[in-house]
């Protein structure tokens, strides 16, 4: 090797020594946690491998990922400087940031489908058949309960049915224990609780078609799509409400690790898919589409970047 190659040889690997560590220096000192819901829930099965991608992106100490009852718990864990991320449904997002805006996503993620579901064997067929049951509707202070609050009183039944908080785990061993009718989930496609082969086996979910158009007129994010039979083994498909999912942080937090942030996000799509499909929806594209939670500063930087 001549002389003027070995320098420029070892001026390049100063360059990229250099570039390293301001990779592994910039973000060196940041402590993240991730408010993501319970572990039976596809947030907590995304935070995991999202915690770990950002770890090795960012050069940080591996953020924590809390355990939460859920949406409207991760808001407000947000908003009183508990965590730093968010997986917050929509509509609650939506409804909360009316009185309290100061906090700001990152993307939108993947969707949410509402399940209500009945055992297997159940005679209830539709959702004016839950009148004089009794339903599981969630956790307290979970997006579950959030939205089946809003439906139970657009449909009119939330006089007709007794209620009771419980989350996922225990609302299906209730119902398989009979001692409710009926529960309420919002989770993204397939919640790997329902997908268990004990369970899917011995439950259904009930098609919402004919309750639709009263609760879309409660919030703008609501939409509307199918649940295809195989996703549980179910006799058959059902029309659902749909409501996306975003990742939020405050308002105040700098520029420069809001866009880290998104840019670890994208690159570990396959990473997050391997932890549940749900995450295969995750895209720059979609991504961007958050009303009416505005962009962070530095979110927007990277979708500029990206020529979205």
């Amino acid at each position: 090797m001549t002389s003027s190659r070995r320098t420029r040889g070892l001026a390049i690997a100063a360059v990229l020594l250099l570039v390293l560590t301001a990779c592994t220096t910039e973000f060196g000192e940041l402590k993240l946690r991730i408010a993501a819901g319970n572990p039976g829930g596809v947030y907590y099965k995304l935070a995991q491998p999202l915690a770990s991608a950002w770890q090795a992106d960012l050069g940080i100490d591996r953020p924590e990922v809390l355990q939460t009852q859920g949406s409207p718990d991760n808001v407000l864990k947000v908003l009183a400087g508990q965590a730093d991320v968010a997986f917050v449904a929509a509509d609650v997002a939506a409804d909360r940031y009316q009185a309290h805006p100061d906090f700001a996503a990152l993307a939108r993620i993947h969707d949410d489908y509402l399940h209500i579901v009945v055992r297997a064997d159940s005679d209830i067929r539709s959702v004016s058949q839950l009148s004089g049951h009794r339903i599981a509707i969630g956790s307290p202070q979970s997006g579950v309960e959030f939205i089946a609050k809003w439906l139970l009183v657009a449909v009119g039944l939330q006089d007709s049915v007794g209620t009771t908080p419980r989350g996922l785990d225990d609302s299906v061993a209730a119902l398989l224990n009979h001692e409710v009718d009926a529960f309420f989930w919002s989770g993204g496609l397939p919640t790997p609780k329902l997908a268990e082969p004990d369970n899917r086996s011995r439950l259904r979910l009930l098609d919402l078609a004919d309750v639709l158009p009263k609760v879309q007129a409660l919030n703008q994010v609501y939409s509307t799509a199918t649940i295809p039979a195989s996703t549980y083994s179910q006799p058959l498909p059902v029309t659902t409400l749909v409501v996306p999912n975003f990742l939020v942080v405050p308002k105040s937090m700098p520029d420069n690790v809001a866009e880290a942030l998104v840019t670890g996000l994208f690159a570990a799509r396959r990473q997050l898919a391997s932890a549940n499909p749900a995450a295969l929806s995750i895209d720059v594209h979609p991504g961007i589409e958050t009303q009416p939670i505005p962009l962070h500063p530095g979110a927007l930087r990277y979708y500029r970047a990206q020529k979205t």
